[in-house]
């Protein structure tokens, strides 16, 4: 599974990798069944295109409830048993099952479906809400509240992108020093 993806935010193209592809997804820009399917293709081997209607609001229902407990776990809150038994719900279905290229038979499906590309963006929340304490991190920047995985060594990763966020922190503490 990929991580990272370009985001457009205040007409700003930038790249934003969260560390992992379920806070990936949480950020994900989601308004159309089209752009679920575009975005499990970026993101996943062999994802069939065309996701459904049902899909995205399986996937909205996804994403909503690992930004709460996202969140929850950067403030140091109690989660909701909702969003924990919906994140625990798509985790227990059938996710993509790992292949190794080059044989002459096919095992399966050709094609991933949604749903699986879902129940493994599910198994990666639960793994990473149940390892990820202390890493998972809000943006510094006083207008971002993007989430990510601090996956540095030395674990002080501050800004959700440099090239957004650090670079405008950075040129106003420089503007801030020139006026001083």
């Amino acid at each position: 599974m990929a991580t990272g993806q370009w985001l457009v935010t205040d007409d700003t193209r930038w790249w934003f990798d969260s560390g992992a592809v379920s806070l990936d997804f949480a950020h994900a820009p989601l308004q159309s069944a089209d752009a679920l399917g575009a975005w499990l293709s970026e993101h996943f081997d062999r994802v069939a295109g065309g996701a459904s209607d049902r899909d995205l609001a399986d996937a909205a229902e996804l994403r909503a409830a690992i930004v709460r407990l996202a969140q929850a776990q950067v403030d140091g809150s109690a989660v909701e048993a909702d969003d924990v038994d919906t994140v625990n719900l798509f985790a227990a279905t059938p996710d993509i099952p790992p292949a190794i290229d080059g044989g002459n038979r096919q095992a399966g499906r050709s094609s991933v479906r949604t749903g699986q590309a879902l129940s493994s963006i599910a198994r990666d929340a639960v793994h990473l809400l149940s390892q990820g304490e202390g890493r998972i991190r809000s943006c510094d920047a006083d207008d971002c509240r993007f989430v990510f995985y601090d996956e540095s060594r030395t674990n002080n990763r501050r800004w959700c992108s440099m090239q957004r966020c650090g670079n405008r922190a950075k040129v106003r503490a420089f503007r801030a020093k020139e006026k001083s």
